[in-house]
């Protein structure tokens, strides 16, 4: 034969691309395993961080009571949707907080929450004086109950007067 001889050349079988409808079904029947085995659990796993997320601003509520009646200086706790930050007065007396207290890995944030999750807090800053009252500001006049609210975890209700939280 030559090159330029008009005949078709030999075909050779190549097989067929794609997958069997027998491997298709089985890759859905495991990814419909996999949804009902893991999902459950990244459920749980998920309002694990939210209950951790209360525990951070439990924590830092009680910090910043234990710092204000330690130092005798007032501690400013400002609450916002995915950070915490405790300040503190730099003198006594004093009318606002100026020092920022750093979070256990040294951050100027005192807690941070990745998720971001929604935080009401009322009043948004909480200012602790040096008597270990909890008031809605830095003069110490106005104190009262306080309730933060975290989206799906119970409240966290904030006895001015003695600092306890619950």
């Amino acid at each position: 034969m030559c090159a330029n001889s008009s005949e078709p050349r030999a075909r050779q079988r190549r097989p067929a691309a794609g997958f069997t409808m027998v491997e298709l079904i089985t890759v859905m029947v495991l990814i419909g395993v996999l949804a009902v085995v893991v999902m459950p659990r990244l459920d749980g796993a998920m309002s694990l961080r939210a209950t951790a997320w209360r525990d951070q601003i439990k924590a830092a509520v009680l910090q910043s009571r234990t710092l204000a009646t330690s130092h005798r200086r007032l501690v400013c706790l400002t609450l916002a949707t995915g950070e915490l930050r405790i300040t503190m007065a730099s003198a006594n007396p004093a009318s606002a907080c100026d020092t920022p207290v750093p979070g256990p890995d040294g951050d100027a944030r005192w807690a941070v929450d990745p998720q971001r999750l929604a935080v009401v807090s009322s009043p948004p800053t909480l200012y602790f004086q040096p008597d270990g009252r909890i008031t809605q500001g830095a003069t110490g006049t106005a104190w009262g109950r306080y309730t933060v609210t975290l989206a799906g975890e119970p409240d966290l209700s904030i006895d001015g007067s003695t600092g306890h939280v619950q």
